[in-house]
C-alpha cells in the first residue's frame, strides 16, 4: 500500500487536472441522471397532454442537459487522460532518476528483459490506477449523494432501496471480489516479465543459437513464456468480464425493485404517478457509475503489484546523497589501493578473488595479465564499482570507494571494457559523447592516431557497431577514451582483436597519451608490456607476482613461462 501511496504523491504533482477532471465528472454523472429524469418527467408530462409551454420548457431544458452533459463528458475525459498520461510522465521520470542513482551492482541483479518489463510495462500498468481505480469511486459517491438528495424530495422508500444499491454494487461485490482475487495467482506481472525476458534473449542470442542450432529449443520457450502471457490475459479478462457481469445483474435486480416498489408507492398513494416515470429512469442509469466498481479489484491489484515491482529496484538502501559522498574530484591522478580485498558473486561462496593487496601509485603504468579465469577483469570491475567488494577495502588516495561519489569516478575515468557500445550514427556522433567540440581536421587526425585513417568523421555507425569489426570497435573505444577527459585510464582487454604490429602502435599512443596519468590495463597478451612501471601477475583469483618487465623475466617465474608459451604459439 505505502508503494501505491508514492504514486498518488507524484500523481497530485498534477492536481489542477485531477481536480477538474473530478468536477467534469462528476457534473457529466449528474447531468445524466438528470436527463433521465426530465425524459421520464416529460414522457408523463406529454400523456397528461399538458399546455404546449411546458412541453416546450421540458424539452428546451433536455437539450440544454444534453449540450452540458456533452461539454463535461469531454472535459472529464481530456483532463483525466492528460492527468494520467502526466502522471506517467512524471513516474518514468522519477523511476529513471532513482535508477540513475543506484549502484551499478543492485541494477546487474536484474536480468536486462526483466528490467525493460518494469520500465515499461509496470509503469504503463499505472495508467488504470487514475482511472480506474482512484476516480470510479469519487464519481459514483458525488453522483449517487447528489441523486438521493433529490429522490428524497420525493419517496424515502426508493432512497432506502438506492443506498442499498449502493452498498451492494458500490461496496459489498467488489469487496468480494478483492478478497477473491487475492486468492487467485495473478501472476500476469512476472509472466510478463518473464515474457520480455526470453523475448530479449532469444533478439540478443539469435545468432549464437543460429550458429550452435539451439534456435528451435529456445523458440519453444519463447511460445511457452508467450502462451503462459496469454493465458494470464485470457484469464484476466474472463475475471473482469463475471466480476462486471455480477455487478450489472444486481443493479438491475435493484432496479426492479424500484419499479415494483414505485408502482406500488403510486398504487396505494404514496407517489404521485407523474414522477414514477422520473423514478424509473433516474434508478435506470444511476447504477452506471457503480457497474465499474466490478473491476476495480483487478486494476487495483495490478497496480499495486506494479508500483511493488518498480520500488523493489529503486528502493535501495545503498543509494547515498552526494552529501554523504567524499568530493572524488582528483585534480591530479589518484593513487589506488586495494587492502586484503576478496569478491564472490551474489549467491556463490566460491571466491573469484581472494585476499588480494595492490598499490597503484599515482601517475603509474600498471599491467595485469594472467591466463582466462584468474581474475583480471573482476579486478578492473570491482574499481570501477560494477561490483561491491565482498571483503576487504578499495581507495582512491584515501577516499574510502564505498563513500566516493560515483559520477565523480566516471567523470575522471577513461574506461574501454571488453565490451563496448556504439550508437547509431556516425564516427564523430560516437567520438563526441564527452567532448564539447572537435574539428573534422581533429577527429581526422585521432583517427590516424588509433589506426582508423580509413574512416571519416562522417562515416555511418550501425547500431552497437554491427558494421565494424572487432578489432575495429576497439580501436574505436580507444578513441573515444583518449577525447574523454580525466586522468584514471581503466581498460580491459584494449587490443585482444588486434595484431600484434597494431597492438604496439595502439601501446605507444597509449603512453603518449597518459604521461601523467594513472594507467591500469587488464591483458592476457603480454607483448607490448615492456614500458609498464609494474605488471601484476595473477591465477585463480591471487596475485602470483608482481614487478617490472625485466624484473619478473630475470626471475624466470610464473610470467616468463607465460610469455615463453605466448612466444612459441607466434612463432608456430
Amino acid at each position: 500500500m505505502k508503494e501505491l501511496i508514492r504514486i498518488v504523491s507524484i500523481m497530485l504533482k498534477e492536481k489542477r487536472d485531477v481536480l477538474l477532471s473530478i468536477i467534469f465528472g462528476s457534473i457529466a454523472g449528474l447531468t445524466a441522471v438528470g436527463l433521465f429524469a426530465a425524459n421520464g418527467y416529460l414522457i408523463s408530462q406529454a400523456a397528461l397532454t399538458p399546455p404546449l409551454y411546458i412541453l416546450i420548457g421540458m424539452v428546451a431544458v433536455v437539450k440544454l442537459g444534453s449540450l452540458l452533459r456533452a461539454t463535461s463528458r469531454y472535459g472529464e475525459r481530456y483532463y483525466s487522460h492528460r492527468a494520467t498520461f502526466t502522471m506517467l510522465s512524471d513516474l518514468r521520470v522519477h523511476f529513471f532518476e532513482k535508477l540513475e542513482k543506484m549502484p551499478l551492482p543492485d541494477i546487474q541483479r536484474y536480468r536486462s528483459g526483466d528490467l525493460l518489463s518494469r520500465i515499461v510495462g509496470d509503469v504503463e500498468s499505472l495508467q488504470n490506477f487514475f482511472l480506474r481505480v482512484l476516480y470510479p469511486p469519487i464519481i459514483m459517491v458525488t453522483v449517487f449523494i447528489g441523486t438521493i438528495m433529490f429522490v428524497s424530495f420525493y419517496t424515502v422508500e426508493i432512497v432506502i432501496i438506492l443506498i442499498i444499491g449502493l452498498m451492494l454494487t458500490g461496496f459489498l461485490i467488489p469487496a468480494w471480489f478483492a478478497i477473491k482475487q487475492r486468492k487467485l495467482s495473478g501472476e500476469i506481472l512476472n509472466t510478463r516479465a518473464n515474457f520480455s525476458t526470453e523475448t530479449t534473449e532469444w533478439f540478443k542470442g539469435y545468432r549464437d543459437l543460429k550458429i550452435h542450432r539451439q534456435l528451435l529449443e529456445k523458440e519453444q520457450q519463447l511460445i511457452s513464456a508467450s502462451d503462459a502471457y496469454i493465458e494470464q490475459q485470457e484469464n484476466l479478462g474472463k475475471r473482469s468480464n463475471i466480476n462486471h457481469s455480477i455487478n450489472l445483474a444486481v443493479s438491475f435486480l435493484i432496479f426492479w425493485t424500484v419499479v415494483a416498489v414505485s408502482g406500488y408507492l403510486v398504487a396505494s398513494g404514496q407517489l404521485d404517478g407523474l414522477f414514477f416515470a422520473m423514478v424509473v429512469m433516474i434508478s435506470l442509469t444511476l447504477f452506471d457509475h457503480s457497474t465499474p466498481m466490478a473491476t476495480l479489484p483487478i486494476y487495483y491489484e495490478e497496480s499495486e503489484r506494479a508500483a511493488i515491482r518498480l520500488e523493489s529496484v529503486i528502493d535501495s538502501p545503498k543509494i547515498k546523497s552526494k552529501k554523504q559522498r567524499g568530493e572524488g574530484n582528483f585534480k591530479n591522478p589518484p593513487s589506488i589501493t586495494l587492502e586484503h580485498v576478496s569478491f564472490s558473486f551474489p549467491g556463490e561462496s566460491r571466491e573469484v578473488i581472494k585476499d588480494i593487496n595492490l598499490h597503484f601509485p599515482s601517475g603509474s603504468k600498471t599491467a595485469i595479465v594472467g591466463p582466462s579465469g584468474s581474475g583480471k577483469s573482476t579486478v578492473l570491475n570491482l574499481l570501477l564499482q560494477l561490483h561491491d567488494v565482498t571483503k576487504g577495502t578499495i581507495k582512491y588516495e584515501d577516499i574510502n570507494l564505498k563513500d566516493l561519489d560515483q559520477e565523480q569516478l566516471w567523470k575522471q575515468a577513461k574506461v574501454v571494457l571488453q565490451e563496448n557500445h556504439f550508437f547509431a550514427g556516425t564516427i564523430r556522433d560516437n567520438l563526441l559523447l564527452e567532448a564539447d567540440f572537435m574539428t573534422d581536421e581533429e577527429i581526422k587526425q585521432l583517427l590516424f592516431d588509433v589506426q582508423l585513417s580509413q574512416f571519416t568523421p562522417s562515416t555511418e555507425v550501425f547500431e552497437n557497431g554491427e558494421n565494424l569489426s572487432g578489432g575495429e570497435k576497439q580501436r574505436l573505444a580507444m578513441a573515444r577514451a583518449i577525447v574523454k577527459k580525466g586522468n584514471i585510464w581503466l581498460l580491459d582487454e584494449p587490443t585482444s582483436s588486434l595484431d600484434s604490429w597494431t597492438a604496439n602502435r595502439i601501446y605507444n599512443e597509449l603512453y603518449r597519451r597518459a604521461t601523467n596519468d594513472t594507467v591500469i590495463l587488464v591483458s592476457h597478451q603480454l607483448a607490448g608490456l615492456e614500458k609498464m612501471d609494474q605488471i601484476v601477475v595473477m591465477d585463480q583469483g591471487k596475485i602470483v607476482e608482481v614487478g617490472n618487465y625485466e624484473a619478473l623475466m630475470e626471475k624466470k617465474g610464473y610470467f616468463y613461462k607465460l610469455k615463453k608459451i605466448e612466444e612459441n604459439i607466434i612463432s608456430s
